[in-house]
């Protein structure tokens, strides 16, 4: 699949800005404040109906705006285009439309590639809370194996509601017997979450490694760390043996909700310790290597959005990192000027700021 387009109107500080995008590596330069990461913004908003920098969506509405809007055209295998359209208002909420009619996420995941982004903001996916990590494997693990798509929203089900119950418990009414059957559903519902995600990390493993060689970091190493593993009957007989220190607390202590993807360097937690270049390096090698995943075993190749990527690389390394994206997929780089971005980057250059609306022609 291919994005040839996209529309932001408005979104943030873009007014009515429209990009022509071609295959391969498209370099957005401008200087700072001009769009750039608006630019990129919109189009992982109208692909995917979310920001990567806010969790609230109304944050893309302009000050003093009532609506934001972006709007992604999207070619694909059999060369139809398609218009994905997504939108958030102060008054009506948040819509995502294909060719106009709603669609359901499922629906709309199949209509456009995978996308992955590198960005400042996204450093917490390293240096943040175990369910930041949690939430992006899962994400590749829908990408890797659609199949498992539905995986991560079966065990949220089932966790809330044993923590439902417990709750219930915790404040005196009904009886620890009427947990057996959400027990059951948990543990059967975590089971096949839990081998997903130890699978999807040794899949991920040695070209995490590689990719991190190449950027600079040291023995860079991924971990699944499970806090509950086993067969769905073993993971039942920990949560029956947590009961009274569950209800007690209210809520499930024990289970994949808990689990733990470490991104280590040399032996050491890239969370606790690692430097913001080492985290960089970590989630840039985090991304190559499932790009690398994804174009193995499925032959298709994620829409990587790199957002000040080369700010912190030195030369070499920039040079290497464009040397990884020469593998047909679509990219889309920003940089403050044209020095900091290798030749082989600059093909197809757009250049801001808005309002101005520009195509990238290579």
């Amino acid at each position: 699949m291919l994005v040839t387009a996209i529309e932001a109107r408005p979104l943030r500080s873009l007014d009515r800005v429209r990009v022509e995008l071609a295959p391969g590596i498209v370099s957005v330069i401008g200087p700072n404040g001009t769009g750039k990461t608006n630019l990129i913004e919109a189009l992982y908003f109208a692909l995917t109906g979310r920001s990567f920098r806010t969790s609230d969506r109304r944050d893309l509405i302009p000050f003093g705006g009532s609506l934001a809007r972006a709007e992604a055209t999207v070619r694909d295998e059999d060369g139809i285009e398609h218009q994905l359209l997504a939108a958030v208002s102060r008054s009506e909420g948040r819509r995502h439309l294909i060719d106009g009619s709603p669609a359901d996420p499922a629906t709309i995941a199949r209509a456009r590639p995978p996308v992955a982004v590198f960005a400042p903001d996204r450093l917490t996916l390293v240096k943040g809370p175990p369910a930041e990590r949690r939430a992006h494997l899962d994400g590749f693990i829908a990408a890797r194996w659609p199949a498992r798509a539905e995986l991560r929203k079966r065990f949220g089900q089932a966790v809330a509601q044993r923590n439902a119950l417990l709750s219930r418990l915790a404040a005196g009414y009904g009886s620890p017997a009427d947990l057996g059957i959400w027990d059951s559903g948990m543990a059967e519902a975590a089971a096949p979450l839990v081998e997903a995600r130890a699978e999807a990390v040794a899949d991920l493993a040695t070209a995490f490694n590689e990719a991190a060689t190449e950027l600079g970091l040291d023995e860079g190493a991924l971990e699944y760390a499970p806090r509950a593993a086993g067969s769905t009957e073993e993971i039942r007989a920990g949560l029956e043996e947590r009961r009274e220190q569950d209800i007690r607390l209210g809520r499930s202590s024990w289970g994949p909700h808990l689990d733990e993807l470490k991104l280590n360097s040399a032996g050491r937690s890239l969370r606790r310790f690692g430097s913001q270049g080492q985290q960089r390096a970590a989630l840039l090698a985090l991304l190559f290597a499932e790009r690398q995943a994804l174009l193995e075993a499925r032959r298709v190749v994620p829409l990587l959005l790199l957002d000040d990527v080369m700010s912190e690389l030195d030369p070499g390394r920039r040079e290497r990192l464009v040397n990884r994206l020469g593998d047909g997929g679509q990219v889309l780089i920003t940089a403050a000027d044209e020095e900091s971005v290798p030749v082989a980057a600059l093909e197809t250059v757009v250049r801001m700021p808005p309002p101005q609306t520009e195509s990238a022609a290579p």
